[in-house]
């Protein structure tokens, strides 16, 4: 079947927080929300129970707890029972809960920076600290983990590990030996690990994602993994996300931490996400191909067109950290490509202080409007460049 990619749909009118949160002439490349139609089965799959009419309290088959099993077990060779998996309305949830579940007010959890603001801020609303190791970023623009620094940041307070993988913002997807690293140092010191994963199906190649909990029977017992079909099949919306917690003990003081206050996900959520993981891969597959063409566009694109902005090619996910430290725009890249060029990207310091003279650019939407943007940043970019060798040049 032929998937159309290409297709601009009309979000403007819609109730999109990507397209509505900035004025109608900027083109929004910024929250991880895909530009693209969700697959037609799960299109389908909730046309039919739509049309039903009826949306009462949703009966417990077992179905999507099946459907994972299976899929983890095809594609990433990881056996589970059904038991160990819990139904959560989001990662963000699921992160927030595992923190609450494995930490008292006053403990710490371990994140690795720049990341995901959402883990940023994980434990927060528990009273946890954060404690932080830097990813560093080497001579070829890639990320990797400095095993001295992330050690160092533990302390006897420190009761978690909050991972990305594959990582949200830089785009690594982490080799076994890094993570086998990771888990090791993690479990000497006695830490939970809770892995978000939701990025794990954008993954490209020769990279191949490996759930950490998949590594060691040991490393299984202590570890929270968090996946979602919501960036992979473009339904965030609809607020499914799967916990993994095989150790029964660790599964039980997750469910404990959550008992009264996280529910499990609504009866549309479910049935997309069911639809999804039965009857999607036809189309995950189309897509990667294509997401695949839009980060060679834009990494060849930004060595060719946009002197000063460095870019290390994401190994996975949808999303590029472009480093900008070099232009010294005005205001910062953020607020310059925002106000000169009228595109929307997501502003580095948010992702922590590492992320000061970045923004992350958001690939996943059909190529016209990539191009589109990148020219409108180059424009402005040049204009810029015309403004400082001639001063007083209109800006």
């Amino acid at each position: 079947m032929a998937y159309d990619f290409d297709h601009v749909p009309d979000r403007r009118n819609s109730d999109s927080l990507k397209w509505r949160s900035y004025d109608p002439d900027v083109l929004p490349l910024w929250v991880a929300d895909m530009d693209f139609p969700a697959p037609e089965p799960v299109i389908a799959a909730l046309r039919q129970r739509v049309e039903h009419g009826v949306y009462g309290y949703r009966y417990e088959t077992g179905e999507l707890h099946e459907a994972v099993v299976e899929r983890l077990q095809r594609l990433y060779g990881w056996q589970v029972t059904p038991e160990a998996i819990l139904l959560l309305p989001g990662v963000i949830n699921g992160f927030n809960l595992a923190c609450r579940a494995v930490a008292n007010p006053g403990e710490e959890v371990l994140v690795q920076t720049p990341v995901y603001p959402p883990i940023l801020r994980a434990g927060q609303s528990s009273g946890l600290a954060r404690r932080q190791a830097p990813l560093v970023q080497q001579a070829d623009g890639h990320y990797g983990i400095a095993w001295e620094a992330f050690e160092e940041a533990i302390t006897p307070r420190t009761r978690a590990f909050l991972l990305c993988n594959p990582h949200n913002p830089v785009g690594r997807v982490w080799r076994e030996d890094e993570l086998a690293h990771m888990a090791e140092i993690c479990l000497r010191h006695g830490l939970t690990i809770i892995s978000d994963e939701i990025h794990c199906d954008l993954v490209f190649p020769p990279h191949r994602h490996r759930p950490i909990a998949a590594l060691d029977p040991a490393i299984e017992a202590r570890t929270v993994t968090l996946i979602a079909p919501s960036k992979t099949f473009n339904i965030a919306g609809l607020q499914c996300a799967l916990a993994i917690i095989p150790d029964p003990s660790l599964r039980r003081q997750v469910q404990s931490a959550g008992a009264g206050l996280v529910g499990g996900v609504n009866l549309l959520g479910f049935t997309a996400a069911l639809a999804a993981y039965r009857h999607g891969q036809p189309w995950l597959e189309a897509l990667l191909a294509y997401l695949q063409a839009n980060r060679d566009l834009l990494v060849q694109y930004v060595r060719e067109h946009l002197p000063g902005v460095r870019l290390a090619a994401p190994e996975g996910t949808f999303l590029a950290w472009l480093d900008c430290r070099n232009l010294a725009l005005p205001g910062g890249p953020f607020r310059f490509f925002l106000e000169r060029a009228r595109v929307a990207l997501n502003d580095g310091p948010t992702f922590g202080a590492e992320g000061e003279g970045f923004v992350r650019l958001n690939f996943g939407c059909p190529r016209a409007l990539l191009v589109q943007a990148l020219e409108r940043m180059r424009a402005a970019l040049a204009v810029e460049h015309v403004a400082r060798i001639e001063p007083g040049a209109p800006i």
